[in-house]
């Protein structure tokens, strides 16, 4: 089978396609046959070495895959052969709040970049035939954490995203999908309309405005916004602080903007709650998968690349100038 591992870390250089021999599975385990997986930033972050946990040279990158069950090892009782799953995002937790850190894909375990892969049967959700392996593939880390950082909102309640990546546009579908009005920040107005046309009440440029903050608290009639989904981390805090009404919630998902975070009175006075994202267990995945099914709710797909131009979804995906999620597809 294909697989590629990173031989060395620091750039997309060190990815490497290899021919390996495809793995039977042990006890308790399956094999996928992997159909479908999809980038996040933290793949950037492990392949450039920029990634705060531990890495390991060699390891089989991505996180996020769909496929379906090939073979089953000795003791499997969750699947069968032809089933259709995606991936647990953490492996090893499955229900309940976030206690510890285990291993993790790309990092000290080897992740899905490949054809087929062996993994234990807790790790793996069933996924109906109404969603396809591509947006199946996009759903295990954006759109779980999406959806715990919009956890709660409803009809009542305003949210306010940042930028077009793959967490903010599900966060935005999330959100209304259960009534929520949506203010949405992007730095082009072609990305601007393709934001209305997904449901965003009001679209803010940034680069037109650097104090977006202020505006978008302008459209809730000065009140602010109740959930602010807030991927950029130091480079965008400052007005999301701006933004947030009293009380309301600061979900803090992403570090992808450079900048110099706020004082701790600037925070406090906020009256805000700061809750930190760590994505989601499995249980949330699931819930996910039904969210998506039963609302008809499409993945954003900004591209797709074969298996053979795994490279060129990492290069094109660098570039961080995308509208949706980067797929990559094993079959044609």
């Amino acid at each position: 089978m294909k697989i590629y591992r990173l031989q060395s870390i620091g750039s997309i250089d060190g990815l490497v396609m290899c021919e390996e021999p495809t793995p039977e599975p042990g006890p308790g385990e399956v094999l996928v046959n992997i159909k479908a997986t999809s980038l996040n930033f933290r793949d950037l972050t492990i392949i450039n070495g920029w990634s705060p946990f531990p890495l390991e040279e060699g390891r089989v990158q991505l996180s996020d895959a769909a496929g379906v069950i090939e073979a089953v090892g000795p003791g499997v009782t969750r699947f069968a052969v032809g089933d259709r799953v995606a991936n647990n995002f953490m492996p090893g937790w499955h229900a309940g709040p976030f206690r510890e850190f285990g291993l993790q894909f790309g990092t000290q375990m080897d992740g899905w970049m490949a054809e087929y892969r062996t993994i234990d049967q807790n790790e793996l959700v069933v996924i109906p035939d109404s969603i396809s392996f591509e947006d199946a593939a996009t759903l295990p880390c954006a759109a779980v954490t999406a959806w715990n950082a919009v956890a709660g909102v409803g009809p009542q309640h305003r949210v306010l995203t940042q930028g077009t990546g793959g967490v903010s546009l599900f966060a935005l579908q999330f959100a209304k999908a259960r009534g929520a009005q949506v203010i949405a920040t992007t730095s082009s107005n072609e990305k601007a309309q393709r934001l209305r046309a997904l449901g965003a009440d009001h679209v803010i440029n940034y680069a037109e405005n650097p104090n977006w903050g202020k505006q978008a608290k302008s459209f809730t009639g000065g009140r602010g916004v109740d959930c602010v989904v807030e991927v950029g981390g130091p480079g965008t805090f400052a007005q999301s602080l701006k933004a947030v009404a009293l009380s309301g919630q600061v979900s803090m998902v992403g570090v992808l903007a450079e900048g110099e975070m706020p004082g701790y009175l600037d925070m406090f006075l906020t009256f805000a709650r700061f809750q930190t994202i760590a994505t989601g267990n499995r249980q949330d995945l699931e819930n996910v998968i039904a969210a998506v099914a039963q609302n008809g709710i499409r993945p954003v797909i900004d591209s797709r690349f074969t298996f053979d131009e795994g490279k060129a979804a990492f290069e094109h995906f660098a570039k961080r100038n995308v509208f949706g999620k980067v797929v990559i597809l094993n079959e044609a």
